[in-house]
């Protein structure tokens, strides 16, 4: 293909999957109000019912939310589309390489999101909520809970690529285990660094991340030693 039928190519996969991620966000705003309500669950645990402190806010955080449902339906056709215009280029052992990588890091980031939804935010709701008083009481807006959420889902679904991302460093010889094994202390400096850097800025958040992360930390270690035994054989 020349570089214009590419281009043409590339701004037809963009078409398709734009198109597709709004036609979800349509069909997703006529479940949104239950998913605002099964979204705020966590919160509304510690802290009763939220408000919303603008006459546009509930209906911004319904569009919010509807987006996000929208793409997460319009992913899998999303990544095959992508997928679709990189793989002619590839060599065959590359595609062998990069098709479980890009399904991996997709479960890896939904397993994170989820498992700070499920987990880690309501453990955080709880222990930051605890610090009110008898005339110090929360009353805490949808939008402003929605980003705190949803920065909390993304940094750990960022956080869990970690071991595919070693694995690869690995694969390619780039990073191996007797590094990891020999600073490991300075990776663990380096995960709490990351998770202040990452979360909300409370230290219940940072906390909860670096514990998890930790344990992805020596995971990927022993990834790594597996694949750099692999190789050697």
């Amino acid at each position: 293909m020349t570089l214009l039928e590419h281009l043409s190519e590339l701004r037809s996969v963009l078409v398709q999957s734009l198109g597709v991620a709004a036609g979800a966000t349509v069909l997703a705003w006529f479940v949104s109000e239950r998913a605002v309500d099964l979204l705020i669950r966590p919160a509304v645990g510690s802290t009763g019912d939220l408000v919303f402190l603008s006459p546009p806010g509930a209906f911004m955080l319904r569009i919010k939310t509807a987006f996000g449902i929208g793409l997460l339906l319009a992913a899998p056709f999303i990544v095959w589309r992508v997928w679709s215009f990189v793989v002619p280029g590839l060599r065959q052992g590359e595609k062998r390489v990069l098709l479980p990588v890009v399904f991996s890091s997709i479960i890896l980031f939904y397993t994170g999101a989820a498992f700070a939804y499920f987990v880690i935010l309501p453990i955080t709701m709880k222990f930051l909520l605890a610090f009110g008083t008898e005339h110090l009481t929360p009353m805490i807006s949808g939008e402003r809970y929605f980003e705190f959420a949803l920065r909390l889902a993304l940094a750990f679904g960022a956080v869990f690529q970690f071991p595919l991302v070693v694995s690869l460093l690995t694969y390619w010889e780039i990073l191996g285990p007797d590094f990891l094994q020999k600073y490991w202390r300075y990776g663990v400096v380096l995960v709490f660094v990351l998770s202040a850097l990452l979360t909300p800025p409370d230290i219940a958040s940072q906390m909860l991340m670096a514990g998890p992360v930790l344990l992805l930390y020596f995971v990927s270690l022993g990834l790594a030693k597996l694949i750099a035994r692999r190789r050697g054989r």
